[in-house]
């Protein structure tokens, strides 16, 4: 299930370096975001969807080694998008 376009172009406004930036490890996990949140809704009514319920669990998979790579490389902005997103407890 794709995002809509305006939500699509509104995080990529607000979580790239510039606004064309949707390769930056902060874009894609923000996207990611994004979807896992939609599919998490869409699981709560159709709850034998085990189709979207494996596309669900890959994008989880993504989003985290996104976030370990961010982790590795740049730990202040893991900790910022990690905080902006609200992902750790």
């Amino acid at each position: 299930m794709p995002l809509d376009k305006a939500i699509k172009t509104t995080i990529i406004k607000e979580y790239g370096l510039d606004d064309d930036d949707t390769g930056s490890p902060e874009v894609q996990v923000a996207l990611l975001t994004a979807r896992i949140k939609h599919l998490t809704e869409h699981l709560k009514a159709h709850r034998h969807d085990e189709h979207s319920r494996r596309g669900l669990i890959a994008m989880v998979g993504q989003r985290r080694r996104q976030l370990a790579y961010l982790s590795r490389t740049h730990p202040a902005r893991y900790r910022s998008v990690v905080k902006r997103l609200g992902l750790r407890k």
